[in-house]
């Protein structure tokens, strides 16, 4: 089965909409997580809100390894490369300057007197604005917060031919034993929050599993973990679909994402009360690569799959253009988390509106870029 037919690229198509529309909710949310005990209602409806779209990113993951999995044969590891990633650095270098540029200008010129709990005086002067200028050449800074995937994603490109060389050969038990002992992983998170509580003190302080400590972060599973089993995963079910009725798929698949809803919402809460200020334990929650996220994600890139969606000139152009609004849409989120910032309006609505409002402007933004040469680069 490969891409070039064509009731295949209408499912990806909307499957990139989706997750890149589900991206910005799940950042138009943030603002009111961040309120914490400072405004509970505010901070339970962000999370309830939030958690509903965390199979966002791991969808970007599962759809670039049915698009470029396995690799086209003949292709060596340096064109690969030079395409692939050649591709994400010239927008990487741009969105890191610019996204920082467009927040500084927002805070200090515009809305200076923001309600945004994320937002702080101390995080806006010139000097901070300097060193997130050059810095991104170490790591992402708050002002790129959704660039974190590009890095990653060049971490999967470099990765990419290696599994696809195992993969072209193969057998489906082979797939199946990785993703076995790859969804065992998805459960590490968790061994690790509570090994404490079981005695476990670390090594040294240092509070890594598995042959983890502060000379060795490679443990026993670092190799088998992460978005590596997304990409095998989205592999295995473009290669072997699922032949379940809808019927089956919703008994199967309608409880799994309930279930791994409930447990990232209320869980984010509950570790909240009983964990203040853990930020570290709050992500756990969060993880997309834990197992309560991956419950979220399986039905949601199975259902669109056998929806067998036909190709559509619309669709086929709005793909196109949510790489640039992934990059370019996080500054636009402060905007329209103020502009909805009133009391008349139910929180809710506050997020629904500010999601709609940063996508609108998200994607006109990347359309009018996408028309020149020169712009074009830096949102495809």
């Amino acid at each position: 089965m490969t891409l070039n037919e064509k009731e295949n690229v209408g499912w990806i198509d909307l499957l990139r909409v989706v997750a890149c529309l589900l991206v910005v909710f799940s950042h138009s949310c943030d603002p009111f997580v961040a309120h914490f005990d400072a405004n509970r209602e505010m901070f339970v409806t962000g999370v309830f809100a939030g958690s509903l779209v965390r199979p966002c990113v791991p969808l970007f993951a599962m759809m670039t390894a049915v698009l470029l999995l396995p690799i086209k044969t003949g292709t060596t590891v340096n064109e690969f490369y030079k395409k692939r990633i050649g591709r994400i650095i010239k927008p990487l270098i741009f969105w890191s300057l610019a996204l920082p540029l467009m927040a500084f200008c927002y805070f200090t010129a515009i809305s200076p007197d923001t309600t945004n709990p994320q937002l702080s005086v101390d995080d806006y002067t010139t000097t901070t604005l300097v060193q997130r200028l050059y810095t991104f050449v170490f790591n992402f800074n708050f002002d790129t917060i959704p660039l974190w995937y590009l890095y990653m994603l060049i971490g999967l490109y470099l990765i990419m031919p290696i599994i696809s060389s195992w993969l072209a050969q193969a057998t489906q038990k082979d797939i199946k034993t990785v993703l076995y002992i790859w969804g065992a992983t998805l459960f590490l998170p968790y061994v690790k929050m509570v090994a404490p509580v079981l005695g476990y003190a670390g090594n040294y302080g240092h509070m890594g599993l598995f042959g983890e400590c502060d000379w060795n972060v490679y443990g026993s599973f670092y190799y088998v973990s992460g978005f590596i089993g997304y990409l095998i995963l989205a592999y295995y079910l473009k290669k072997y679909p699922l032949d379940w009725s809808w019927k089956k798929m919703a008994v199967i698949c309608v409880p799994m994402f309930a279930l791994g809803y409930a447990v990232t919402s209320v869980g984010y809460i509950i570790t909240n009360d009983y964990f203040p200020g853990n930020y570290a334990y709050l992500e756990i929650l969060w993880y997309f690569t834990g197992i309560n996220v991956f419950m979220m994600t399986f039905p949601v890139f199975v259902a669109v799959q056998k929806l067998n969606v036909k190709s559509r000139k619309w669709l086929s152009q709005a793909a196109k253009l949510t790489f640039g609004v992934y990059l370019c849409h996080f500054t636009f989120t402060f905007f329209s988390y103020d502009l909805y910032n009133t009391e008349s309006l139910p929180y809710v609505v506050r997020i629904l509106l500010a999601a709609a409002t940063t996508a609108a402007i998200s994607f006109t933004l990347v359309w009018v870029m996408s028309k020149f040469r020169l712009t074009r680069v830096l949102v495809s």
